[in-house]
């Protein structure tokens, strides 16, 4: 059975695989129209942006130095504001 999401956990699992500040992958899917939305959230970082075979959907990687659980916490609560995004 999965285990329910909650923020909570994610932080546990976050600050015992981690040590901060440390370099976390970030990567989304989003609708081609929407990438600009998730740039939004890594101002002044480069991400690496790959389209779908058909274009439709485009597939962001940002690598990142946090500081904190809390932060990466925070960029997935931002970027869950953004309509049909995928975390992986």
């Amino acid at each position: 059975m999965m285990q329910k999401f909650t923020s909570e956990n994610f932080k546990e699992k976050l600050e015992s695989t981690l040590n901060f500040p440390a370099l976390y992958m970030f990567k989304f899917i989003v609708e081609d129209e929407k990438q600009n939305e998730v740039k939004k959230l890594f101002p002044g970082h480069d991400l690496k942006a790959k389209a779908s075979s058909k274009g439709k959907y485009v597939s962001i990687t940002a690598q990142v130095m946090m500081p904190s659980s809390d932060s990466i916490i925070e960029v997935y609560l931002e970027a869950a504001k953004i309509e049909g995004i995928i975390a992986l």
